[in-house]
């Protein structure tokens, strides 16, 4: 199977050009030219399969089966090293925990399928493969240790001066070796800018064999499919109607959600942001508009031109109405978000990150249109830990911070101060990596 640009202005390529070349040169993003459904009963017994055995039917057919299967068995196997649970708070109202791997966030399942991936491809290259990486939060850890010590990849993470949480930014800057930290003296949308300048830049890709780690990246969105169809599996009454309400950004994971519901999942979605609320806004009116991103509690949702609304608009062929037909969008502000943290924890007597909160309040505003019950999937995309700040300032009390994440708290910060321009940016990746 080849992969498109979304733009239609360069020619498809293989899987193995499209992951490692990660965007196109027309600065579109690369899509599987068809998405083949699984077979007719996969559903109807889920409830047999393991999680690694639906791991592997999805990403068989995502990949076009052009991976030996020994090797997608192993890049799988590598990559499900820890589990997604599904937490019941109250009949129809399920949390789905995300934050179980090596850097407790939802992006650890692409970034270790990337690395294995990606490493996989580099075997016998010459030229060392250089990873591009923006993050507002939770992909600049993901990557970065999902990359660490991978041979022949050297990883560069971009990320906004002070507006990543203390022990998120410690999780990427601290690690040396195969992993630099530039901190932009600017937003995360200037982060994705310089990343994505610098793959149209000719004297850069001629000197530097340069991808993505971002969700502009294909094979990051491979594996984001195996939660959400692993999460159906877990419900105790599949007759009902279920839907799944996903905190986004980028728009990467509602992508995901929304591939593995084209392969036959059958399930609707709820996209819920805070005050960047590009998405919902186009939604509500048709019209799409790109705008600063504003700074949240929910940080690693300050996107104001979400990448991966352009897979979305072709998924739906640009088409709003079949859009909405699969996704309602809801947003909410800083009061209402600590809000739900508060009631959450009072309530459930459990405790739920800004970016869950904002999920949660998504869900409560959905159902009251709802004439029958539904299951409701709440994806909870990272440790609460990693807000520590904001989360123990509005419940009141500590929180424990789970050993995976506290060791980085006083390790010394290893940082390159930047600005948003691009000739530095471009300098300094010639002078360090040429």
């Amino acid at each position: 199977m080849n992969y498109y640009s979304t733009q239609r202005q360069t020619p498809a390529v293989d899987l193995k050009e499209a992951v490692l070349k990660g965007l196109p040169s027309d600065n579109g993003l690369f899509m599987p030219e068809k998405i083949e459904p699984l077979p007719a009963d996969f559903f109807d017994t889920i409830i047999d399969k393991s999680f690694h055995e639906i791991a592997f039917a999805l990403a068989d057919r995502l990949t076009g089966r052009t991976l030996p299967p020994s090797k997608l068995e192993h890049i799988i196997e590598q990559t499900l090293m820890f589990e997604a649970p599904l937490v019941e708070l109250e009949e129809n109202m399920n949390i789905l925990e995300l934050f179980h791997g090596p850097t407790l966030a939802f992006k650890d399942f692409g970034a270790r399928f990337m690395a294995q991936l990606m490493s996989y491809f580099v075997e016998g290259k010459s030229k060392k493969l250089q990873i591009l990486v923006a993050t507002s939060g939770d992909t600049g850890g993901a990557v970065a240790h999902g990359f660490l010590d991978v041979p022949n990849i050297q990883v560069t993470v971009l990320y906004p001066k002070g507006k990543v949480s203390f022990l998120q930014e410690k999780q990427f800057t601290t690690l040396g070796k195969n992993i630099t930290a530039l901190e932009i003296d600017g937003t995360f949308d200037d982060c994705q800018a310089l990343v994505k300048k610098a793959f149209l830049d000719a004297e850069l890709t001629e000197k530097l064999f340069l991808t993505s780690a971002n969700s502009i990246n294909i094979s990051r969105l491979i594996p984001q499919t195996f939660y959400y169809v692993n999460a159906y599996k877990q419900l105790k009454d599949k007759s009902k109607d279920t839907v799944f309400v996903v905190p986004s950004g980028n728009f990467g994971n509602i992508t995901a959600g929304v591939l593995a519901k084209k392969m036959g999942l059958p399930v609707k979605f709820i996209a819920a942001t805070n005050r960047n609320k590009i998405v919902p806004d186009y939604l509500a009116t048709g019209q799409y508009q790109p705008l600063p991103s504003v700074q949240t509690i929910s940080n690693a949702m300050d996107v104001g031109n979400p990448s991966n609304f352009a897979r979305l608009y072709e998924i739906y062929d640009k088409d709003v109405d079949k859009m909405r037909a699969d996704i309602k969008g809801f947003f909410y502000d800083d009061e209402q978000t600590k809000s739900a943290i508060t009631e959450v924890r009072k309530r459930y007597n459990y405790t739920i990150d800004p970016h869950g909160a904002v999920g949660y309040l998504a869900f409560k505003d959905y159902i009251k249109n709802c004439t029958k019950p539904i299951n409701g999937i709440i994806l909870e995309t990272a440790h609460p830990a990693k807000f520590l700040n904001t989360v123990e300032e509005v419940i009141g009390e500590k929180i424990k911070i789970p050993t995976a994440l506290q060791q980085y708290a006083e390790r010394e910060k290893l940082s390159i101060p930047m600005s948003i321009d691009f000739e530095p940016f471009k300098a300094f990746l010639i002078e360090q990596y040429a």
